[in-house]
């Protein structure tokens, strides 16, 4: 049988464990499997574009396990009654092929997303950061806040949103953490001025460049997150040139991050050899630091293989049939009679 996780079994799941421990050991679990990085067969994801939003799968796999996210981004759904990302993924074993776990992962993407940025930050961002901007207010906003508030040190967070009722939304939903400062700013450039980390996580499909030269000080870690589809960018080009950039998977953020603006040729470092070891991260205290992050499989994959890990632990979710029992492997025919004709054809047999 296969574990299924629904949305209120993994609310539940994040209630049991706790919203700061279940990020901070999620991003231990990303960090881990980021270091054996050459263990997986990797690929970028298969895209279907259109001009209002893509759908993608994004598939990955090391010697045991297989997983893959069926994931899709249209920021017209909010007008909809729908969020703009929905998504949920397949953890199966590499030997028979057998799906272990059926999950939703449309919280889990936004808690994965910001355990990402969080362990990207631990490597990259001076370690006496204290004070955040946060442009974009929507969906994922919050989960970035708290990874960086609970589990980096920051203190003060400013926020700023083109729509104020997204604004409004963080300011009610993070008000009960009384040692977080929030101040909402009246633009962009307000929010970023002084900040020592950056956040980007903004919707709309288009070439945009919300961060510009000239919002950029010394010592920034840069965490762009909403430039992840062709045609979709948050910082202006300058601003990358003008920094260290940390890619995922190179050949998938080439094509989707905020990089697709400059040539083939401009240099990239894998964030997964600085976890590594094999390769520096930030090289002085005045280095800009740009994290281009687009998503990659592998942070779903490990995301998977936590909350199967955990959900088993704490003995929830539910099992469902996803395919046939096999008394006998080489008769699928038979799933189409009733069990009662399928006794007579033993007894016949």
């Amino acid at each position: 049988m296969t574990r299924f996780i629904d949305v209120p079994t993994m609310s539940r799941l994040v209630q049991e464990i706790g919203l700061a421990p279940f990020i901070g050991e999620l991003a231990d679990t990303i960090q881990q499997d980021f270091i054996r990085w050459p263990d997986f067969d990797k690929s970028a994801r298969v895209a279907n574009h259109s001009e209002i939003g893509v759908i993608e799968l994004m598939p990955v796999s090391d010697a045991k396990r297989y997983a893959f996210k069926y994931v899709n981004g249209h920021p017209a759904n909010t007008q909809r009654g729908l969020y703009t990302v929905m998504a949920f993924g397949v953890l199966a074993e590499v030997d028979t092929g057998y799906p272990v776990l059926l999950s939703e992962l449309t919280l889990a993407t936004a808690l994965r997303t910001c355990a990402t940025s969080l362990m990207a930050a631990r490597a990259l961002a001076r370690p006496d950061s204290r004070r955040m901007a946060l442009i974009g207010n929507g969906a994922q906003s919050e989960f970035q806040a708290l990874a960086f508030h609970h589990h980096l040190g920051i203190e003060e967070i400013a926020v700023y949103d083109v729509d104020p009722h997204a604004t409004d939304k963080l300011m009610r939903n993070l008000s009960v953490y009384t040692d977080l400062k929030l101040i909402r700013a009246k633009s962009t450039a307000e929010a970023v001025r002084g900040a020592d980390i950056v956040t980007t996580v903004t919707a709309d499909k288009a070439y945009a460049t919300i961060i510009t030269p000239e919002m950029i000080e010394p010592g920034m870690h840069i965490n762009g997150v909403g430039g992840d589809c062709p045609g979709k960018t948050e910082l202006h080009a300058d601003v990358l040139r003008a920094a260290r950039v940390f890619v995922e998977f190179e050949p998938q953020t080439r094509i989707e991050g905020d990089i697709q603006q400059l040539p083939a040729d401009f240099p990239v470092v894998d964030l997964w050899r600085v976890l590594a070891g094999t390769e520096t991260g930030r090289q002085s205290a005045e280095q800009v630091t740009v994290f281009d992050s687009v998503g990659f499989a592998l942070e779903d994959y490990a995301t998977l293989r936590y909350v199967n890990s955990q959900a088993e632990r704490l003995q929830l979710g539910s099992h469902v049939q996803l395919v046939p029992t096999a008394d006998d492997p080489k008769d699928l025919f038979r799933h189409t009679r009733s069990g009662a004709t399928r006794a007579v054809m033993r007894r016949v047999a």
